[in-house]
């Protein structure tokens, strides 16, 4: 098990949500420098292949698809994780889309068990990254009728360095938690600072148990859209945290800047620095934040979603061809 110093930190409120371009926005402008702004660009990797599906931007919205990507290198016992297989899988799947117009965000979470039928992919949407981003987006595009313009990846095994550059990240639990496969164990309620290894073990936990006042352990319902939250939530605390120690120090920041590079990839064709500057007044604004209405079904023995009532008003929105619907998460 993963033990976590279980002496509670104090309260902090918590801050809008903010994912993968949002690092390059965040961090550039607060650093406030070009050495600093392009120490960050040149450690980012570039994904090949990509960039020749992607659409072109003809209107005045720009969709970036932001992909958290598991490496499953977490089965290496150094890493904690335990009960792991080799590979890679896409387990979070997001969209955030930008009006160059009015300089408003918006982001829409995709499930990763939505059945899809299209001719890149059929299946779950997730398992198109098998076959490599390309057909991620492919399948996105085909499956969903959205137009993709920007592609970034977060690796959740490079967060582990981002974590230990960042001197641990604060995670927050109601009731005692656990996972026996991924060995995370929080023993009382309250905000803890976790480290690589146990921050891993928390976005990754599939099989994530409460004490609950009965004295028992249950399991979480939401399964996967549970821990596709949890990392959105582990992706988020790290970004902020991030950002408030390259504000104190923009030009003592090597390992952070480093870290961050080494967990993200974009397109070859994204210009980081321009993005930021995109971007950056709707971050400072807050970020509309959408899920995709689905409903559960059963498809050749697979438990899978389909889209549910509502869906079509979202992704209108998200296609640039439709008003923006009451944010529902």
């Amino acid at each position: 098990m993963l033990a976590v110093d279980t002496t509670p930190l104090p309260k902090r409120r918590r801050v809008p949500l903010f994912l993968a371009i949002i690092l390059f926005t965040a961090v550039i402008g607060a650093a406030g420098t070009l050495v600093a702004a392009r120490r960050a660009v040149d450690n980012v990797s570039r994904v090949g292949g990509v960039s020749a599906v992607l659409d072109a931007v003809s209107g005045n919205i720009e969709n970036y698809l932001l992909v958290g990507s598991d490496s499953r290198a977490l089965g290496d016992p150094n890493t904690g994780a335990v009960g792991e297989v080799t590979g890679s899988r896409s387990d979070t799947i997001m969209v955030l889309r930008l009006d160059n117009d009015t300089d408003e965000a918006a982001l829409l979470s995709i499930p990763r068990d939505l059945y899809v039928d299209t001719p890149v992919h059929t299946g779950r949407i997730n398992s198109a990254y098998n076959d490599g981003p390309a057909a991620l987006v492919q399948t996105v595009q085909q499956a969903l009728a959205l137009p993709i313009h920007h592609y970034v990846e977060v690796d959740f095994y490079g967060f582990k360095a981002l974590v230990e550059a960042l001197g641990g990240v604060e995670v927050c639990f109601a009731l005692p938690t656990r996972d026996l496969n991924t060995g995370l164990e929080i023993g009382a309620p309250g905000c803890f600072l976790l480290d690589g290894t146990q921050a891993l073990a928390y976005a990754r936990s599939r099989h994530y148990e409460q004490l609950q006042a009965d004295g028992e352990w249950h399991e979480d319902p939401t399964s996967d859209l549970g821990r596709s939250s949890r990392q959105r939530d582990f992706v988020n605390r790290c970004l902020q945290q991030a950002v408030e120690q390259v504000k104190i120090n923009p030009f003592d920041s090597g390992d952070l800047v480093h870290a961050m590079g080494n967990a993200i990839s974009i397109d070859d064709e994204l210009d980081p620095i321009g993005a930021a500057s995109s971007l950056r007044t709707a971050v400072d604004a807050g970020l509309e934040t959408y899920s995709l209405p689905v409903v559960p079904e059963r498809i050749n023995s697979d438990d899978v979603l389909l889209l549910g009532d509502g869906s079509g008003a979202v992704l209108d929105f998200f296609r640039g061809l439709g008003p923006p619907p009451a944010p529902n998460s």
